[in-house]
């Protein structure tokens, strides 16, 4: 199997240079270690990662930002943030934006590389602790729909969308003008967001839990495809 290929973006270098030594001990390819905004994108650009970890403070802009034009340019590529502060609305607001998961830089080693692993396999990770303030005074039922949801990008949000009007995957490429193979990115980073198994099932979600505007009468059903 192809080593799992990371990205650093910190500008603390001490501590880059440990994660990328903690991750390469377990098998994971940390293809650069860069330090500002400017440099991680262009470095995501170029190596396309499988996982951007992206501290938030960074000293030439906002990490958050950083990790939003990622999502939307590399829709396959996973951010993490990486702080040394627990703080609730920083969490809240990364899993808004996308990001897949929030560590907090003063996690054990193990408890990082399981974090990554979880990431990996299609799980958000936020830090345990941080977790009932994230999700706030709701409901067990609506904190764990509201978890699911805050997951999805903006650009996600607009095609699960398109999904409930029943678009097929070429109307839905034409409107957002992106790729036919973007589309499909994105509706698989849906599904397993939401914890679904297929497109009719995610559309059905959104609208029972009111996530997207139910369509006018005269667009499209809804339908798999």
């Amino acid at each position: 199997m192809t080593p799992t290929r990371i990205l650093i973006v910190d500008d603390h270098a001490l501590f880059a240079e440990a994660i990328r030594l903690t991750l390469d001990a377990h098998g994971v390819d940390v293809v650069g270690i860069v330090h500002t905004v400017e440099e991680g994108l262009e470095a995501v650009h170029r190596l396309r990662p499988d996982v951007a970890l992206v501290d938030i403070g960074l000293p030439d802009g906002s990490g958050l930002a950083l990790g939003e034009r990622i999502l939307e340019d590399l829709p396959e590529t996973k951010v993490v943030a990486l702080s040394a502060l627990g703080d609730p609305r920083a969490v809240r607001d990364a899993l808004k934006i996308g990001f897949h998961g929030y560590i907090i830089k003063d996690t054990s080693i193990s408890r990082f590389v399981s974090a990554i692993e979880a990431v990996l396999s299609g799980e958000v990770v936020v830090p345990r602790a941080l977790a009932p303030r994230v999700a706030g005074k709701q409901s067990s039922d609506e904190q764990a729909v509201a978890l699911l949801v805050d997951q999805l990008t903006p650009r996600e949000r607009q095609v699960l969308e398109l999904l409930v009007e029943g678009a097929s995957g070429q109307t839905i490429a034409r409107t957002l003008g992106i790729s036919p193979n973007t589309v499909r990115t994105h509706v698989q980073n849906v599904l397993t967001k939401l914890q679904v198994r297929s497109r009719l099932e995610a559309a059905t979600f959104a609208v029972r839990h009111r996530i997207v505007p139910l369509p006018p009468q005269d667009r499209y059903p809804v339908s798999a495809f």
